[in-house]
């Protein structure tokens, strides 16, 4: 289902690289605001780049796919020297299509992370990667999203009805 992600975790901080590994996970792949850092805070930021280094030693890249300006994100991201591609126009599939391809990947070493459905878990299920839904790290968002969220309550209610998504410290089939 265009919805639905292949997978749910309660924050992407409790991926497992054994698991990862054990997947044939090359790169994650996530969105920025409410799923690496909280949207309005930036104490997130510390944890942040410890799950990018924990990411690497396991050769594991984090990539960053946002719908924010290159100014916003590479602010948040320079200091970490975490890899961005920045007005992604997510739930469109391009930017982690071209991604994958300048990475060298195959669709299925690469799993997208996000808190949104109608932007982060289509945009990886219509480019064919792992999808990964988690819970926004905060439960506000900036104005552009509450739309989103609202059309979300709709989705979920129909996702429930044959398949409930809930959420578990490690990774679980949506």
């Amino acid at each position: 289902m265009l919805f639905r992600p292949r997978y749910t975790i309660d924050t992407i901080y409790h991926l497992d690289t054994d698991m990862l590994h054990q997947l044939g996970i090359k790169a994650v792949f996530s969105d920025l605001d409410n799923t690496l850092l909280a949207w309005n805070k930036f104490e997130t930021a510390n944890e942040m780049g410890r799950l990018n280094e924990r990411l690497a030693d396991a050769g594991i890249k984090l990539v960053v796919i946002s719908n924010n300006n290159a100014e916003r994100v590479g602010k948040v991201l320079n200091p970490y020297q975490i890899d961005f591609v920045a007005k992604s126009k997510k739930p469109l599939p391009f930017a982690i299509k071209n991604k994958t391809q300048k990475m060298c990947l195959s669709s299925n070493q690469v799993m997208m992370v996000g808190d949104q459905l109608i932007t982060d878990i289509q945009a990886g299920n219509l480019a064919g990667v792992k999808s990964v839904l988690v819970k926004p790290l905060v439960q506000t968002d900036k104005w552009n999203t509450r739309i989103n969220r609202f059309l979300e309550k709709i989705i979920f209610f129909f996702l429930g009805l044959s398949h409930p998504v809930t959420f578990k410290e490690t990774l679980k089939h949506g």
